[in-house]
């Protein structure tokens, strides 16, 4: 069974038909919609300050998602997938943004609807990731615009891991 913790008086609230893998943690004040799945040695921790996950998310093995304390929260979209291993950081991320393993996006940056974060990408404070763009490097720059068979990746994912969850029920 996951660990679900109590932090500064926040309880985690998990939307219905989530899956959270035995080895995940989530602490404090989580909003989590339906249907999203936190995998396997993954952490959610709004321990000093709120996160909202947004419905068929997928927050995949390894990752991090935490905030700043009384400075940045972290909001995160609809059908968003956050690769392995990423590290999502007091951000926003909009409805069906891509995050590729390993990748870092830091406070106050905002990736907007339809974009992707490469792998191991740095995307820096502040930053502004347009709609349908395509970061990448450290510090992280746009390096095209996304394609369709790309955007249409994009969307297959969340469904993907609706599938996989579907395993371990």
């Amino acid at each position: 069974m996951a660990l679900i913790l109590n932090a500064n008086g926040h309880s985690p609230e998990i939307g219905p038909d989530c899956w959270l893998a035995p080895n995940a943690t989530v602490v404090g004040q989580v909003q989590m919609e339906a249907q999203c799945s936190v995998w396997f040695n993954a952490v959610v921790r709004g321990d000093v300050h709120y996160i909202k996950i947004g419905k068929q998310t997928n927050i995949q093995d390894g990752a991090v998602i935490h905030c700043t304390y009384q400075e940045a929260p972290t909001v995160i979209g609809q059908r968003v997938s956050i690769g392995h291993n990423a590290v999502i950081h007091g951000c926003t991320l909009h409805n069906e943004v891509l995050v590729g393993m390993g990748a870092i996006v830091m406070d106050h940056a905002v990736v907007e609807t339809g974009a992707v974060i490469a792998a191991g990408a740095v995307v820096l404070a502040n930053t502004v990731v347009p709609a349908g763009t395509i970061y990448a490097g450290a510090p992280a720059k746009m390096v095209k615009k996304v394609g369709p068979e790309l955007a249409k990746a994009i969307r297959r994912t969340p469904d993907k891991y609706l599938m996989y969850k579907e395993w371990f029920e």
